[in-house]
């Protein structure tokens, strides 16, 4: 049995996870992309509390 030259099978496994990342990172994006929320400026108003003892 002939001796495989591992240089090109390893480029082809190394662009196959590269190219599967980039479309699983574009479909993610497309399926619940990242909406930025309004932050809230104003403080909210704590009420100070003591124990009933």
């Amino acid at each position: 049995m002939p001796q495989l030259n591992p240089g090109p099978w390893f480029l082809y496994l190394i662009l196959s996870w590269l190219t599967f990342f980039i479309v699983m990172n574009k479909v993610s994006n497309l399926v619940s992309p990242n909406e930025l929320n309004p932050v809230i400026t104003e403080k909210i108003k704590t009420k100070p509390w003591d124990w009933p003892w």
